[in-house]
């Protein structure tokens, strides 16, 4: 997977900009509010459909326009290949792969595969359920089409389900006349996201083992526990029956409970990823450097497992990683990252002697003289 050229107009502080990259590790240089976490924001957006620092799409338009425009030509698999996307109203207006128009959005996902790592993914360890779930899925969904589908099939359903249970205190009888259609579609669906949830956790264990005994010296040991929808009845979700039969259990057996909640309390939805360090919870007893090199490990992790699924690394985009590290983590990285394609922002030039380094200012782009 290599990005070659990406097309920028109107997105964030650019007006327009074409940025070449090349294979190996491309530095985006310059001071804070430049411009460089805006080029790794438009990579990350076309990669998994919506951006790493905002909740609302008019925020990546340019001030005073009304549209902006990324495109991406890049290399995956055995040819060259294109993601266009038009911004615009809030909303993904028009996209296309290939240069072939598409109806949504989800249709691109993980056709460019990018893994991403900036400061705030410390929230990985030290944050709650919720950012753990969110790295789950964009981590598998890069990887397998399938997943996305179930998971946007799963909160449909939940959607639904959760409106019926609000509605249940004025008409409980209708909860009872279809309540139990709902609660077969939410196991369903949710056995088979447990499942690839589980066997993601468990390979994810043993890469993220190796890159932090590799920075530590094997002086600890992390591990990950998957805390899913039936952690208390079975081992592992490789059995999606029984995991599905669990859950619809759980969600037929105390309606009751679910009313008076005003929710569905069992389900994907409320699954965690417990990490520990050397046994012990690491979002509580670990310090704010060991939790940020679990955090890399985590997301060098990732990228093992994209290059295990699907034949090839992801380009990988680092948001001022290196000076939020000591200098042997610094070290490690670099050396981690090399024969990989890395798109990175620094603010100083200095742990980048001979390579690709390129010059931002006020949201333009030029490579940097030798």
């Amino acid at each position: 997977m290599l990005a070659k050229k990406i097309t920028l107009r109107n997105f964030r502080n650019i007006e327009q900009a074409e940025i070449s990259f090349h294979e190996g590790i491309n530095v985006l240089l310059g001071d804070n509010a430049e411009g460089k976490t805006n080029l790794l924001e438009a990579l990350y957006f076309v990669s998994i459909g919506k951006s790493f620092r905002l909740q609302h799409l008019n925020e990546l338009i340019r001030f005073e326009e009304k549209e902006a425009f990324i495109s991406l030509d890049f290399y995956a698999g055995t040819r060259d290949q294109s993601i266009s996307v038009l911004l615009g109203n809030n909303r993904v207006r028009a996209a296309e792969k290939n240069r072939v128009r598409v109806r949504r959005m989800s249709e691109i996902i993980g056709s460019f595969r990018a893994v991403l790592f900036c400061p705030e993914h410390l929230s990985l360890i030290k944050d709650g359920p919720g950012e753990r779930r969110n790295f789950l899925d964009i981590a598998i969904c890069a990887a397998e089409p399938l997943y996305l589908a179930a998971l946007q099939r799963y909160h449909h359903v939940l959607k639904q389900r959760n409106a019926l249970i609000r509605s249940a205190e004025d008409n409980p009888t209708l909860f009872y006349e279809t309540g139990d259609v709902w609660s077969k579609q939410l196991a369903k669906e949710g056995a088979y996201i447990a499942a690839r949830r589980a066997l993601f956790i468990g390979r994810a264990e043993r890469y993220m083992k190796e890159c932090f005994a590799e920075m530590t010296d094997a002086r600890e040991k992390p591990s990950l526990c998957y805390l899913g929808p039936c952690m208390k009845e079975i081992s592992d979700y490789a059995d999606n029956d029984k995991t599905e039969k669990i859950l619809y259990d759980k969600l037929s057996r105390n309606m009751e409970r679910e009313w008076a909640a005003g929710t569905t309390l069992w389900g994907i939805h409320k699954d965690d990823v417990e990490v520990l360090l050397n046994g012990r919870a690491a979002r509580t007893f670990c310090s704010q450097g060991q939790q940020r090199s679990l955090a890399l490990a985590l997301k060098l992790a990732e990228g093992e497992l994209c290059r295990e699924e699907t034949g090839e690394y992801p380009v990988f985009l680092f948001d001022d990683v290196l000076s939020e590290l000591d200098r042997s983590r610094k070290e490690y990285l670099l050396k981690k990252i090399k024969g990989k394609q890395v798109i990175l922002t620094a603010c100083e030039a200095a742990d980048f002697a001979g390579e690709r380094c390129i010059l931002v200012k006020g949201g333009s782009y030029h490579q940097k003289e030798e």
